[in-house]
């Protein structure tokens, strides 16, 4: 028998809480990594909404292609849209007229982007939104930041993030498409349900869509937190590392979902509403750690349009 299935065979049974939690859970791919995957629907429940992460430097027809695959084969699709490394209005336009008449998309996850300089008109997702080129998007996902963002705040404070939130907060009202934030991954539950209380208590109560690291090497898991910011909960995998029992097997989120769907469970009107993961160490890693837990369904059909 190999580790795997070793694993797999031993792996403990999901709780409700943890199989709830995990319903319609979200992942994301780029189009190098998705063309590694034959056949999406042997990893992923049909429904499942899949994100297209845009690196800077990605064609838009490498994109779209993706995003037309996974819609035809059953997948909600929501591309990344990136704000720095939009040229202007037009690049923009074209871009969401290929997606929407290649893929039929009309979901979106609108970023200011990882790069410090603009390339071009814009900055912010705030100003994707005021473009109206999204207008008539049934559902339009923003970024949310439990740590914090040193992009927004160089200072290490969340003064411009909180504004940025109190913005998106009070476009959600005035908007037909649904909304939510989907955050970067994290890895301490601790803060991340501080965070989630703290801005549903400030009158902030977009859904949360929390960023979960799929199964990784560790060494590979630290490298990512570096470079995408992640600041205070990089310390459970600094810790990790010290313990030699655990340096040599690979991270999985077990605890940290666990202790945020115990949560939900005890506390109606919690406010995260969904995990999205990020595979760091491969998409099939992450679809199956995923079934392993209870993580087998789809959107809920009922939602499925929005």
């Amino acid at each position: 028998m190999s580790l795997l299935n070793f694993r797999r065979k031993n792996a403990p049974k999901p709780t409700a809480g943890t199989e709830a939690f995990l319903e319609g859970y979200s992942i994301e791919v780029m189009p190098r990594t998705a063309e590694k995957i034959a056949d999406f629907r042997a990893l992923l429940p049909l429904g499942t909404r899949v994100y297209i992460a845009h690196i800077d430097g990605t064609p838009i027809g490498e994109m779209v292609a993706t995003a037309r695959r996974l819609a035809r084969d059953g997948f909600v699709v929501m591309p990344h849209f990136p704000a720095r490394i939009i040229a202007d209005k037009a690049t923009l336009t074209d871009w969401i007229a290929r997606y929407k008449g290649e893929a039929g998309v009309d979901q979106a996850l609108l970023l200011g982007g990882g790069v410090a300089q603009p390339v071009g008109d814009y900055h912010s997702s705030m100003q994707l939104i005021e473009s109206g080129a999204f207008d008539g998007f049934t559902r339009l996902h923003v970024a949310g930041h439990p740590e914090g963002n040193r992009d927004i705040d160089p200072d290490g404070s969340m003064k411009n993030v909180e504004q940025a939130l109190v913005w998106k907060q009070k476009f959600s009202q005035r908007t037909d498409a649904k909304m939510a934030l989907t955050t970067q991954f994290c890895f301490e539950s601790a803060p991340v349900i501080s965070w989630a209380t703290a801005i549903k208590d400030a009158g902030i109560d977009l859904p949360i869509h929390i960023g979960v690291a799929g199964p990784a090497k560790l060494q590979t898991l630290i490298r990512f937190a570096i470079t995408c910011g992640v600041g205070p909960s990089l310390r459970v995998l600094q810790k990790r590392a010290m313990d030699v029992t655990k340096l040599l097997l690979p991270y999985e989120p077990t605890d940290f979902i666990a202790d945020l769907a115990a949560h939900k469970a005890a506390t109606p009107g919690f406010n995260i509403e969904q995990v999205h993961f990020f595979p760091l160490g491969g998409i099939m890693a992450s679809a199956n750690w995923a079934r392993t837990h209870g993580g087998i369904h789809g959107i809920p059909a009922q939602t499925m349009a929005g």
